[in-house]
């Protein structure tokens, strides 16, 4: 269901249904050093498979999502959002929210505490309203909610820790976790390792292409926000990210050279890693720069532990997760799409489709060039 803002209109919410509904409750606010959710239930009542909110003022967010108590239920349905932007007052039209997340299947998020199903968020920009409905072909889980996420401005790290200090030949320039500004307080506990990284697992984050390459730091926090405080997980799910101009960020702590276990592909979360390039690649295409990213992160990566980025590994489900049963082998690339593993469209058809150049580029014989600065125009790549 829909849900509104701390300064709501004054008035009663109307759903669609038989039930007419109070003003809802202020929302609970959660705030780290750099960032700041704030959530909001949604009343019961109304149809059982059917919400649906009017427009709301909010407190300022750059990010949505929806979230649900019990983080082994899925939605069952559709989610769709409209916001308003806080420069122009002008609403969006509704926008689809991607429902294919599930928990990690094992790892520190695995049972935690706080753990909560939720959909992949959206990047808005600037916003200050909401509006939202949700459909389902059974009953909507309990415990419904919207988050909204104000990634704050982090405070400008120091040259020296602006990028991760290289610890390997090859290794790609990254963003680090301070260049990016992540709130290391809210991470609960350390991180877990594998033995082995095997493969590398290409995602995006879908949602939204319209930021600017300028706003990627802030992207990637509201994503950390999102994961810690309105999913319950421990960090991060992503051990990458890589924006439309081909910058790399650090996503997970523990080393980008160790084999973190990260919380990215639902059944195949050991023993891998990730890398999401932030937008919807269902709806644009990539670039010459995100593709050589993807292929420069990717092969350093496998490159640590003697593994060919052209060739194939055999991976064992740690879950049923709708597309393979637990303990099932499977042979994959060694750098393959999220969908090789769930059921989902990500990472989109598109860059999907540029997977076989990028391991192409990955397995080349010497590395691939420095990348140049790109131009950041804050257009959106062409669909």
């Amino acid at each position: 269901m829909l849900l509104a803002a701390s300064s709501l209109a004054a008035g009663p919410l109307a759903l669609t249904g038989p039930t007419a509904l109070a003003t809802p409750p202020a929302p609970a606010t959660a705030a780290g050093t750099s960032g700041t959710l704030h959530t909001f239930d949604v009343p019961a009542g109304g149809d059982p498979a059917v919400r649906a909110l009017p427009q709301h003022t909010t407190l300022p967010f750059s990010l949505v999502g929806v979230t649900w108590d019990d983080p082994y239920t899925q939605l069952g349905g559709t989610a769709e959002v409209r916001t308003r932007d806080s420069r122009t007052g002008a609403w969006s039209g509704w926008r689809a929210l991607d429902t294919d997340v599930r928990t990690p299947e094992s790892g520190p998020e695995h049972s935690g505490p706080g753990l909560r199903a939720g959909t992949q968020p959206l990047w808005t920009g600037p916003s200050d309203g909401v509006q939202l409905r949700v459909s389902a072909e059974r009953r909507l889980p309990d415990g419904l909610r919207v988050d909204l996420v104000d990634p704050g401005s982090a405070d400008t790290p120091s040259p020296r820790t602006a990028t991760v200090a290289p610890t390997a030949p090859g290794q790609p320039s990254v963003t680090s976790r301070a260049g990016w500004g992540a709130d290391e307080t809210l991470v609960a506990g350390p991180p877990a390792y594998t033995a082995d990284t095997k493969a590398v697992f290409v995602h995006h984050t879908a949602g939204s292409n319209d930021y600017t390459c300028a706003e990627s730091a802030s992207v990637v926090r509201g994503l950390f926000i999102y994961h810690v405080r309105s999913q319950g997980w421990n960090d991060i799910g992503y051990h990458f990210l890589a924006d439309k101009c081909g910058t790399l960020f650090e996503g997970r702590a523990g080393g980008i050279d160790k084999p973190v276990q990260g919380a990215h592909t639902y059944g195949f979360n050991t023993g891998t890693s990730s890398v999401s390039v932030l937008g919807d690649y269902n709806t644009a295409t990539t670039t010459p720069v995100v593709r050589e990213s993807v292929a420069r992160i990717a092969a350093w990566k496998l490159g640590l532990y003697g593994h060919d980025p052209s060739g194939t590994a055999t991976l064992t489900a740690g879950a049923d997760n709708g597309k393979y049963k637990l303990g099932q082998q499977v042979v994959m690339g060694r750098i393959s799409g999220h969908r090789d593993g769930y059921p989902t469209e990500c990472p989109g058809s598109n860059l999907y489709a540029d997977l076989p150049a990028i391991r192409t580029a990955a397995s080349a014989p010497s590395a691939p060039p420095t990348l140049s600065a790109p131009s950041d125009t804050g257009r959106t790549p062409a669909p």
